[in-house]
């Protein structure tokens, strides 16, 4: 089917904001989400920085009670779920069965994972909560999200690392294409702020250590980059045919123009140093899209801030747009959200979606010392204004995962400014 996909409904919980506009006022002003951790005690950590969600109370959202029942991932996919379906208008709107839910994690829930294991261990196996397995289990979001709303499609969650929510995303494109659904909610869930999430991925050398100067970082692409900084949160789109749209009145936002899918099968957690599988994501989806690299105005990449992902990118984008790579504006919103793991892919397709509407792309911020291998066109520090049309979206994972989104904008709907 070759009928055109769009967005018409958008929400969001993350380091900057409880709603999608908030967000985006923040992310156009280059605030930073990054702060000490508050969520536990961190002082005996090498991290103790991070990206927390600010002023969350969930019984603001939904009863004391499934707040209790549900892991805060799960919490969260269901508030960035409501903004989302409500913009959209999509109770009632098509037939129950006609409806998927897409909502994937990375890793789950990872809060009941670790209060299971210490409750075992110091009260024994009757003291663990029967909801535990609900819980900490990764397809918990989509499932509660199909159940609050009567969604009866297909309700999954893909684990890709951190390209789950534009595999979410992607996977959604492909059923409506093939006529399967007439809607679906797509979108991620991550809360990973532990002591073991922040733990185990300092193990790993993936974090920023600037606990005392953590206005400074992350720094994507800079010389002196020297890491993530892990966040949470969850963010969730509607997306059907546009005709469909249009017949119900709903506002229809930009075109899901393509998505792509490939494998490094190189290392588990490192990317290939030539960005090869990245690169072949991009073609992939330039392809699918029926598009040349002269008509990529803007990339959102993934942009990590570690030391092999972003020589990795910068590397991938320019096997595939030569000497264009070096006009094409780039921004890492991560510099401001921080990592939402597995969630991230999915809130950077709405920053592509605003980026389109208001026609302001995102800086890079913390971005001071130039990298000579990295040396592309970052957008440093400040927004700017510019024309954009269409809009790619980067996400690369553990695993070797690579998925990429092109939104394009639907005609007569870009912004007069």
């Amino acid at each position: 089917m070759d009928e055109r996909l769009v967005v018409t409904g958008m929400g969001t919980i993350n380091p900057l904001g409880h709603h999608v506009e908030e967000t985006w006022q923040r992310v156009v002003q280059g605030q930073s989400g990054v702060g000490p951790i508050t969520l536990f005690d961190a002082s005996h950590l090498e991290v103790r920085i991070a990206c927390e969600v600010k002023a969350y109370n969930a019984e603001d959202y939904m009863p004391v009670k499934e707040a209790r029942r549900r892991d805060r991932f799960e919490q969260f996919a269901i508030v960035a779920a409501k903004e989302a379906i409500d913009q959209a208008g999509l109770r009632g709107a098509y037939p129950p069965h006609r409806v998927g839910v897409i909502i994937s994690s990375a890793i789950g829930g990872l809060n009941a994972l670790v209060d299971t294991f210490l409750t075992l261990k110091s009260a024994g196996p009757r003291r663990i909560s029967p909801f535990a397995i609900p819980m900490l289990m990764a397809n918990g979001a989509a499932g509660l999200v199909a159940i609050e709303y009567g969604f009866q499609g297909p309700a999954l969650s893909i684990n890709s690392a951190c390209a789950s929510g534009i595999d979410a995303i992607g996977i959604a494109w492909a059923m409506l294409k093939s006529g399967w659904l007439d809607a679906v909610v797509a979108g991620a869930s991550e809360a990973t702020i532990t002591e073991v999430g922040i733990a185990t991925f300092d193990r790993l050398g993936a974090l920023s250590r600037c606990n005392e100067d953590y206005h400074t970082t992350p720094r994507p692409f800079d010389l002196n980059r020297d890491g993530l900084v892990m966040g949470e949160g969850a963010a969730v789109l509607v997306i059907e045919r546009e005709r469909d749209a249009r017949m119900r009145g709903a506002q229809v936002f930009a075109e899901i123009a393509a998505y792509a899918s490939t494998a490094d099968a190189y290392h588990i957690t490192a990317p290939d140093a030539d960005g090869a599988g990245g690169a072949r994501a991009m073609q992939e989806a330039l392809k699918r899209a029926g598009l040349s690299i002269s008509e990529i105005d803007y990339i959102n990449a993934h942009g990590t801030a570690t030391q092999l992902n972003d020589l990795s990118e910068t590397r991938a984008i320019k096997a595939v747009f030569g000497d264009r790579s070096m006009h094409i504006p780039i921004s890492s919103t991560k510099s401001m959200t921080g990592h939402l793991m597995g969630a991230t892919g999915a809130l950077e397709t709405i920053f592509c979606v605003l980026v389109l509407r208001d026609q302001v792309i995102p800086p890079t911020i913390n971005y001071q010392t130039p990298d000579p291998e990295c040396d592309l066109d970052y957008v440093p520090n400040f927004c700017r204004h510019s024309a954009v049309r269409v809009a790619m979206n980067n996400a690369f994972g553990f695993g070797g995962h690579n998925a990429v989104l092109i939104v394009k904008a639907v005609d007569g709907l870009l912004s007069d400014s």
